[in-house]
């Protein structure tokens, strides 16, 4: 196992944004978070301190970019160096229909000499190792002799880390049903992290539970959880503990209330209050009070003072 990629949270669009990592890391310490997917020409043309901004807090913390053009990618990761991330991460394995249009995400799978090249721009630029983040496969691969040759080929580059989504993508489906129409092969991962023992190999996919991520871990380096990290942070509220070996139990209520100073000082910022709130809906999901938290949350106005009632409606000591 490499403890830097035991646990992680998926990069997740409209999801993992600074203010969900920021509350994730008051769960725990040493989960490796990733930000949500931003294009190489974002960053080239954009406003790249909203696009990249984050508090120091939220590390270790990668950047997830989606790119076709090695040039373009390098010259992106160059930019966004100054920002302090730990990690840069390409996306191959988006299968949305925007991302197939660009020739980005899921369908670089198919070429994995460009995702190569990408590699090896980035690194030429920057000095940072690029890792990648894929399917098994794409429309009719069966097996693992695709995700094999795909791994093979991209290694054979230099990159050393593989964070592999165990399904394929079907690129006739939605992004939503690729998320639950093919199966979940996670073996297919095992035996990839057995052939590849130098690689790190991490596997994600439907990892739901704690102790599915104790079970994934036996056989590969890493777990990355996706919906379950956000729709129930505090299901993992142990990670540091039973992952990590670090003796630290978080509390809920002051999970809160530090995200409660955290709202204060973003609305000092600018930051509409919406945008933080929004991710303490599900905070107290199964504790006595969780229905009147989410209310006055998805109800209510986004302030200290609406949160400090909210506060009120839940027992704190679930």
């Amino acid at each position: 196992m490499n403890a830097e990629y035991a646990f992680a949270v998926a990069p997740m669009l409209e999801r993992t944004d600074r203010h969900f990592r920021y509350l994730f890391r008051q769960i725990s310490q040493r989960a490796r978070l990733y930000t949500e997917m931003v294009v190489d020409q974002a960053i080239l043309r954009g406003d790249r301190a909203r696009l990249l901004d984050h508090r120091e807090e939220e590390r270790p913390l990668a950047l997830q970019i989606a790119s076709r053009e090695p040039k373009d990618a390098a010259r992106a990761a160059r930019l966004a160096l100054p920002f302090g991330f730990d990690e840069i991460n390409l996306n191959v394995g988006c299968p949305s229909e925007k991302s197939q249009q660009m020739g980005i995400g899921a369908v670089l799978f198919r070429e994995p000499e460009r995702v190569a090249a990408i590699h090896q721009a980035v690194y030429a630029e920057t000095g940072v190792p690029l890792t990648v983040k894929h399917r098994l496969g794409l429309d009719e691969d069966e097996g693992y002799a695709p995700l094999a040759r795909f791994v093979e080929r991209v290694a054979g580059a230099g990159v050393r880390v593989f964070i592999v989504h165990a399904r394929k993508a079907l690129l006739s489906l939605s992004t939503r049903k690729n998320r639950e129409v093919p199966p979940l092969r996670h073996d297919l991962v095992y035996r990839l992290k057995r052939d590849f023992p130098e690689l790190t190999i991490v596997t994600n996919g439907g990892i739901g539970t704690l102790e599915e991520v104790r079970q994934h871990l036996a056989h590969v380096d890493g777990a990355m959880v996706g919906r379950a990290a956000y729709e129930d942070p505090w299901r993992f509220s142990r990670v540091d503990a039973e992952v990590f070996g670090l003796a630290r139990q978080p509390e809920r209520c002051q999970v809160a209330r530090q995200m409660l100073a955290y709202l204060e000082e973003e609305l000092a910022r600018g930051t509409p209050g919406r945008a933080v709130v929004r991710h303490l809906v599900p905070l107290f999901r199964g504790v006595p009070g969780a229905r009147a938290w989410r209310r006055a949350l998805t109800e209510g106005p986004a302030t200290p003072e609406a949160l400090e009632r909210a506060l009120a409606l839940v027992e704190c000591s679930k």
